[in-house]
This record gives structure tokens, C-alpha cells and sequence, in this order.
């Protein structure tokens, strides 16, 4: 049998992530054709404060907005959130106080029942960019393609808001997130 031990440094390695307050923002911006294909399936997207939304009517996009408020390791609480609802039959699902996990590429909600869960995943992030000056540090990550996280989910979506627009084939949004905080 050996045992063996953490100490000096290596212990040191292994502490858990400490959450920090942060500043910065999220947005996400839906990718080309979803907002019509909302449209036509009477499918709308709310910002839920203080978040905000922006309909861009030149390129039939709708833009999220949210502020940043801690940062524990690699994930990156939000503030606010946003909502997708049938106007016709008022079936809703929220995604409340979202997170954002660069390392772990998803998006995690808390939904209407109180539970968690991660409804988007992170394909791709083009540009990750980190500044540092003196005690403040920034972290830029840009270009990220949001996808649903499996047929599963999309059908869970496509169920919960009596539609059959939802895949996890297809793009859903494109986003960037900047993070500053305090270095620990």
C-alpha cells in the first residue's frame, strides 16, 4: 500500500475555487433564420431583468443582454434572464440567473420548477483573450456558437411549448462574454 500526501504547493493546487464579484457582460444573439422560424411557430424571446433584449429587424435577430455578477473558476454567473413563450397557448420556460462555464462549454439555467439544468452547450469559442493590470483581470471570450445541448432537450422544449421548431442540429445563437474581477 503506499499513501501518499498533498502538501506545499500541490495542496495548494487542490483547493476549491473561491467566487469572486464580477462585473462584465454576456450577450447572446440569435442566429440567422431562428427568430422567423419562431415567428411562424408563434414562439417569442423575453428578457427577463436586467437583462435586456434588442430586436435588430435588418438581419431578424433578437440580442440578449446580461450583467455579470461572480465568477467562480471557470463559471460566470449572470444576472436577469429570458424567457421563451407560445402566444397562443402561453407555454413558457425560463432560463432565471443563468451560467456560463467557459471550461465546460455549457450554459446552465435555473428553470421555472426551481431545478437546474444545462439546456445550451458551447461549440466553439473563436477568440479567448485575458488582460491582466496589476490587481484586476479581464478575460474576453468572443465568437461562441450556442447550440442546444442534445435532441433531448430540444424535444424537452419542443414538449414544454407545444412546437416543433426547437433542434440541436442548427445553431441557436452566437455570444460573447467579458469578465473583470479582482485577482484573488
Amino acid at each position: 500500500i503506499v499513501t501518499l500526501s498533498l502538501t506545499g504547493a500541490n495542496a495548494s493546487q487542490q483547493r476549491e475555487p473561491v467566487t469572486l464579484p464580477a462585473t462584465g457582460t454576456f450577450t447572446f444573439t440569435t442566429a440567422p433564420g431562428i427568430v422567423p422560424a419562431w415567428n411562424s411557430a408563434s414562439i417569442t424571446l423575453t428578457a427577463i431583468s436586467p437583462a435586456t433584449l434588442t430586436t435588430m429587424s435588418l438581419t431578424a435577430t433578437e440580442k440578449i443582454e446580461m450583467p455579470v455578477v461572480a465568477k467562480t473558476g471557470s463559471a460566470n454567473a449572470l444576472a436577469g434572464g429570458f424567457r421563451l413563450t407560445n402566444t397562443k397557448t402561453r407555454e413558457s420556460i425560463s432560463c432565471f440567473i443563468p451560467t456560463i462555464d467557459t471550461r465546460a462549454r455549457m450554459i446552465d439555467c435555473k428553470l421555472n420548477t426551481g431545478y437546474n439544468d444545462t439546456f445550451f452547450e458551447i461549440e466553439d469559442i473563436e477568440s479567448r483573450e485575458f488582460l491582466s493590470n496589476n490587481s484586476i483581470r479581464t478575460s474576453v471570450f468572443t465568437g461562441m456558437t450556442i447550440k442546444i445541448k442534445s435532441e433531448l432537450t430540444a424535444q424537452t422544449l419542443n414538449d414544454t411549448l407545444s412546437t416543433t421548431v426547437f433542434s440541436d442540429s442548427v445553431t441557436f445563437a452566437t455570444g460573447n462574454l467579458t469578465v473583470t474581477r479582482l485577482a484573488p
